[in-house]
């Protein structure tokens, strides 16, 4: 009999593995991951160890993916702290944020606002970590009506993506460092 086809399965496995490795789209690495471990239960089934077959599909493909969603989800979101009156039908915000959210895109994250009665509760919500960065204006002086807003962030590399990508003079850009920020207020 001739078993020259387990050896092209065998090849898929090492060649699976290498598109995973490479991969920089989260979602697209869980379908490789989930077509890695179809290609290796089929191979313990060729090799005749159905029930490490059956493991593999369904703990190492199934839950593995499932459980690699959920974190992949809740881990590429930025969380942006705004003023409720902000948010609320500003035509030079909404032009921020969807130039925020084409920043951001390319990352595969998602950009979430989170909303704020007043300023001091925003500043708080950063140094407390409830969000990633704040944007808002600064209070309006009877000479600048048209000051731009200002983002501030606690996380360098964020910091880094929109200080290289944001071409935008609707924002003036700040890195916070909560740790020194604490400390003072202490």
């Amino acid at each position: 009999m001739n078993d020259s086809y387990i050896y092209v399965i065998i090849a898929l496995l090492p060649l699976a593995a290498c598109m995973l490795v490479f991969q920089v789209n989260p979602y697209h690495a869980l379908v490789i991951r989930g077509i890695l471990g179809a290609i290796a239960a089929l191979v313990y089934t060729v090799l005749g160890a159905p029930d490490v077959a059956l493991t593999e599909a369904l703990v190492g493909t199934m839950l593995a993916i499932t459980l690699n969603a959920i974190a992949v989800r809740s881990s590429l979101v930025m969380r942006l702290g705004v003023l409720k009156e902000e948010a609320d039908d500003n035509h030079h915000f909404v032009k921020l944020m969807d130039e925020f959210r084409t920043i951001f895109d390319k990352r595969y994250m998602r950009l979430e606002l989170v909303t704020y009665t007043n300023t001091q509760s925003l500043h708080r919500a950063l140094m407390e970590k409830e969000v990633h960065a704040i944007c808002a204006r600064p209070k309006q002086s009877d000479q600048d009506e048209k000051q731009p807003y200002h983002t501030k962030t606690r996380i360098q590399r964020i910091y880094d993506i929109m200080q290289t990508e944001l071409s935008s003079p609707e924002t003036i850009l700040d890195y916070v460092n909560t740790l020194n920020s604490r400390e003072e207020h202490r």
